[in-house]
């Protein structure tokens, strides 16, 4: 099960460069159920994620270089390109902020998982984090990856 926020960012952090990130390439084989494949640096991943917002269901399953790039070519839609800068925050948390490359960029979305929804609802973000889109579905990859809908 996964639990996560999602944020608009207002500005990026000027210590960007001081985190830990990934490059990342995923691309979706299907967008209802959501299956995705991803390319994180050297590590490749089968993802399926249930319906759902705020809370919903998350499998992710190993791939090889050979399997993924074989599945690459049955994706639909745009493949996604971002870098995934990860910052701690309170406590266990980590923002994953994601700086998307062409088609979006411009576009930062940060991320929070939370260990349960108690803790998702209590959640007080930064003052640099903007607009909560957790509950809307025009930022989810699975939605940029159509290349409809896209985010001003």
């Amino acid at each position: 099960m996964e639990i996560e926020r999602k944020f608009l960012i207002k500005e990026l952090p000027a210590d960007l460069k001081n985190y830990p990130c990934h490059v990342i390439e995923q691309a979706y084989l299907n967008t209802n159920p959501v299956v995705r494949i991803r390319r994180q640096d050297a590590t490749y991943i089968l993802t399926y994620k249930g319906e759902g917002h705020m809370v919903r269901e998350e499998y992710n399953l190993p791939l090889n270089e050979t399997s993924y790039y074989h599945l690459k070519e049955k994706a639909d839609g745009i493949v996604l390109s971002k870098i995934r800068y990860l910052l701690p925050l309170e406590g266990e948390l980590t923002i994953e902020l994601d700086v998307f490359q062409a088609p979006y960029e411009g576009l930062f979305l940060a991320e929070v998982e939370f260990p349960d929804v108690e803790s998702a609802n209590s959640f007080t973000p930064p003052d640099w984090f903007g607009e909560d889109v957790t509950f809307s579905s025009q930022y989810h990859n699975s939605t940029l990856s159509t290349g409809t809908d896209r985010p001003q």
